[in-house]
């Protein structure tokens, strides 16, 4: 007689674990890490971008006024290789999740994997967006305006590479170039403004160095390019046009290193497979845009890109509950929803003989 059994598993805090968040979106992302990991019942080192520490500060204030017992959210300002470091290297720190540069995800990845950590490491991307001339023109102008230069591009998730179907591609430039020119880069604080300042000035003049690089493999600067002095309050900032350049194959500097400001390349494709192709041509694997009407060949696409975030006819529509990561550089493991929550905590299954 086979023996009868009942298994259920157990899902547990792992005790401590660090959070390490970027500078683009300091808040959101912050607490996207911090909430999950609280939730499942484990205490954080939490360590913000030293680019931007006061939204991290504010939120430990809030903490402490809603009454969190001290050493559960335990925030620590510094750099990388100073605090960053020591929370990855930490022997009671038994999970790191990190978003960030894939250069810094590898260094973590070295720390970390010796010590049989569990690692979420959300990384770079270098976006494609695939537009075939099916689709619906007005909506897709408008938001591959906004996945472009949304946030000055400094969100991992912005379509850099847009790959246009070939008998749209000089209507695309042209309408896509016109729109671009239209969007005012001013003071963020201004009604006005669609476009504030680069982060810092050490990360705004490595935009016009790409810029200038662009230049010198061939590529035309169809428009902006150059830095930008608004008048008043952010006189002394660090503003860059936004950016379309043309010209470019897919394994040039360009095209296949990460950005992350308002700077895109433009490139036709003949055929599905050749926009295939040019989509896949990179290291990365974190996000992709797809727009068509033809919801057959979306699909097709999509289950072919080599991304772990495809928008079709959209993007930035982000359901909280769904699979958040990349494959590739862009990084390992997912995050959001009950993907978190797992990242989180130790499974161990339990048997039961009757």
């Amino acid at each position: 007689m086979e023996d009868k059994a009942v298994n259920y598993t157990l899902r547990q805090p792992l005790g401590i674990v660090g959070c390490i968040s970027p500078w683009n979106l300091p808040l959101y992302l912050f607490t996207w890490k911090i909430a999950p990991a609280l939730a499942a019942g484990n205490c954080v080192l939490a360590k913000p971008s030293e680019v931007t520490p006061v939204t991290a500060f504010l939120l430990s204030k809030i903490c402490k006024e809603a009454g969190l017992p001290d050493g559960v959210l335990n925030i620590l300002h510094g750099n990388g290789p100073g605090v960053g470091e020591a929370i990855v290297s930490h022997p009671d720190v038994k999970a790191i999740s990190f978003t960030g540069s894939t250069r810094a995800g590898e260094r973590i990845a070295s720390l970390a994997a010796p010590k049989f950590k569990k690692l979420s490491l959300e990384l770079g991307g270098k976006n494609p967006a695939i537009i075939f001339a099916d689709c619906n023109w007005e909506r897709m102008l408008t938001e591959t305006i906004r996945s472009s230069f949304f946030n000055q591009g400094e969100i991992c998730l912005c379509g850099s590479r847009i790959l246009i179907e070939k008998p749209v591609y000089e209507k695309f430039k042209t309408d896509f170039v016109a729109r671009t020119k239209q969007l005012t880069v001013d003071d963020p604080l201004e009604e006005t403004a669609q476009q504030g300042a680069i982060v810092s000035k050490l990360h705004y003049e490595k935009i016009l160095r790409c810029i200038d690089t662009a230049r010198q493999e061939g590529g035309e600067i169809v428009c902006g390019g150059h830095p930008l002095k608004p008048e008043g309050r952010c006189a002394n900032g660090y503003f860059i046009e936004p950016t379309v350049i043309e010209g470019l194959g897919p394994d040039c500097q360009t095209n296949q290193e990460e950005i992350f400001g308002p700077v895109v390349t433009l490139q036709p494709f003949k055929t599905e497979e050749e926009a295939l192709q040019l989509a896949n041509a990179t290291s990365y694997g974190l996000a992709a845009t797809i727009w068509t009407q033809d919801i057959s060949k979306a699909n097709r696409v999509a289950a072919k890109v080599e991304s772990g975030i495809i928008w079709i006819n959209c993007w930035l529509l982000r359901d909280l509950r769904t699979p958040f990561g990349g494959m590739k550089n862009s990084g390992v493991g997912r995050e959001g929803g009950w993907e978190a929550l797992r990242f989180f905590t130790e499974a161990k299954n339990v048997c039961i003989q009757l």
